[in-house]
């Protein structure tokens, strides 16, 4: 007879069966579709920087989230629970076997713990290298996100050890579908109804003086614009319109020299301002001789954090160049 000790080994990765990589990955894809609609709604008080799409590049961005967004999502969903779900399922099986007496509790409770345990590296490695800064929030939605197909886990095995066999794989993605598609439309709709109920105020530029704007803007690559008192202003790797081409270009030329500045509180000089005057932004026109044509900054940000901002080319595709102050 053979001793239990004699038995070859199995393998970690053998403890994953495919109804529950499946269904984490089910479970996760829907969490991913979910948060998109919050993001989205939380953008309803965001500044646009006047980028967006309109008319029938509209309905091209719509046709690819609907035929591209599905397998996107799904891929996201299979690649955390490879990551994350399935490699602490395993490690709560391994840990149950190992531990001598009656265990250190029941193992979907380990489970949870060592998801929140794996979520937590995978969010300082994602610090570490990314150089990324989540706040609090964020943190806490990044290591709790394995806990939901954790607990769709768990209840799969209950079930499975109850019925005899596991669940079909194409109804668990047609559920998960129909619950995130569900959970979006009412996340879509709390937010529209909370939009037009003043629940959420849509976003409103900044109403600033020339005192307030006298100062130093600073952008990327360098850019440094100085706005000084009486008109005059300096700058150094500034972005700026270019001298020949419409505005519809997305190319532009960055000006070094010194200029003239002066603020523009009906959008008569906004190269884009059209419709009701009410749309129309305040800005601050730049003008340097030998450098392009005249290019103007629009207002945005906050009272307390403020913005000056200009996009080269269409509105729906442009290359958006932002300053702010020191």
């Amino acid at each position: 007879m053979r001793s239990g000790n004699s038995a070859k080994p199995t393998r970690p990765w053998s403890t994953w069966t495919g109804a529950e990589v499946n269904l984490a990955a089910a479970i996760c894809a829907a969490q991913f579709a979910v948060a998109v609609a919050v993001w989205w709604v939380g953008t309803f008080d965001d500044d646009d920087h006047g980028a967006g799409l309109g008319g029938g590049l509209a309905a091209v961005g719509l046709l690819c989230v609907l035929v591209f967004g599905p397998p996107l999502l799904a891929a996201l969903g299979l690649l955390h629970a490879v990551t994350c779900t399935m490699p602490a399922a395993t490690l709560a099986r391994l840990t149950r076997r190992r531990a001598p007496g009656p265990g250190p509790g029941p193992e979907w409770l380990r489970h949870i713990g060592l998801v929140l345990l794996i979520g937590a590296l995978w969010s300082a490695l994602a610090v570490l290298l990314l150089g990324l800064a989540p706040t609090g929030t964020e943190a806490l939605l990044l290591c709790g996100w394995g806990v939901p197909p954790a607990l769709g886990v768990a209840l799969m095995r209950r079930r499975e050890r109850a019925t005899g066999h596991p669940p079909d794989g194409g109804r668990v993605w047609l559920r998960s579908a129909l619950a995130a598609l569900g959970v979006c439309a009412l996340v879509a709709a709390a937010g529209t109804a909370a939009l037009a109920t003043g629940l959420i105020h849509a976003y409103e530029p900044p109403k600033l003086g020339a005192d307030r704007l006298t100062g130093v803007w600073r952008g990327d690559h360098g850019a440094v614009l100085r706005l000084n008192a009486g008109g005059r202003a300096e700058l150094s790797a500034v972005p700026a319109q270019p001298e020949f081409g419409d505005v519809t270009t997305k190319e532009f030329t960055r000006c070094d020299g010194v200029g003239k500045w002066f603020l523009d509180t009906a959008g008569r000089y906004d190269p884009y301002a059209d419709g009701a005057a009410s749309q129309r932004r305040d800005g601050v026109v730049v003008r340097v001789g030998d450098c392009g044509h005249d290019t103007y900054w629009t207002i945005g940000g906050t009272e307390a954090h403020p913005e000056l901002f200009v996009l080269f080319g269409d509105p729906d595709a442009g290359d958006l160049r932002v300053l702010r102050q020191d």
